[in-house]
């Protein structure tokens, strides 16, 4: 089996194990994460992150970004044809559904100072304890990682953390991995 339908398999897996997990158990299972992630220095002294607003089946965000926002410039992705912009989240009120997938995104001009941002918390299907990542499989995330020299935090449940993610030489490797029970460092 070549590494696409490695990656293919192992998404179908995921998403099969996320099936069985209603949102409300997804949002309990999401709180530890962000525990340990409010615990660890870089996210404390850092100023610009970029989150994410979450989907159903994604590591619940949304009261995350409400609590920090006005304490830190949170960034979110916004989709853009095959690229991620990036704009800061001003509260509820300053967000519209996006155009591919009806996730809300922030409105206002783009935040480009990329050199600025300290964290990227980013989701991902599943991740190895070598903090190697794998995404939906569009890269939206991988040209966008490669662009930003922060750090680098992948967060999920502790089901999406496999022995093994499939890589490719495009895949970018987080600096750190937090799941429900654990930080892979």
């Amino acid at each position: 089996m070549n590494i696409s339908e490695q990656k293919k398999e192992l998404r179908k897996l995921i998403r099969e194990k996320k099936k069985q997990i209603s949102l409300q158990e997804k949002k309990k299972l999401s709180f530890p994460i962000f525990d340990m992630l409010e615990k660890e220095e870089i996210f404390l002294s850092s100023k610009v992150v970029l989150l994410y607003w979450s989907m159903d089946d994604e590591v619940y965000t949304q009261d995350f970004v409400r609590k920090w926002y006005k304490e830190k410039t949170i960034l979110l992705p916004c989709v853009e044809g095959d690229d991620l912009k990036l704009r800061q989240y001003l509260g509820d009120s300053s967000m519209k559904a996006g155009e591919q997938f009806g996730i809300l995104e922030p409105i206002g001009k783009e935040f480009s100072q990329t050199e600025q941002i300290d964290i990227m918390v980013i989701p991902g299907v599943a991740f190895d304890r070598q903090k190697n990542r794998m995404g939906r499989g569009r890269g939206f995330y991988d040209r966008l990682l490669k662009t930003v020299p922060a750090t680098k935090i992948g967060i999920c449940f502790d089901f999406q953390v496999v022995d093994n993610v499939p890589i490719e030489n495009f895949d970018v490797k987080m600096d750190l991995v937090i799941s429900t029970s654990e930080i892979y460092k």
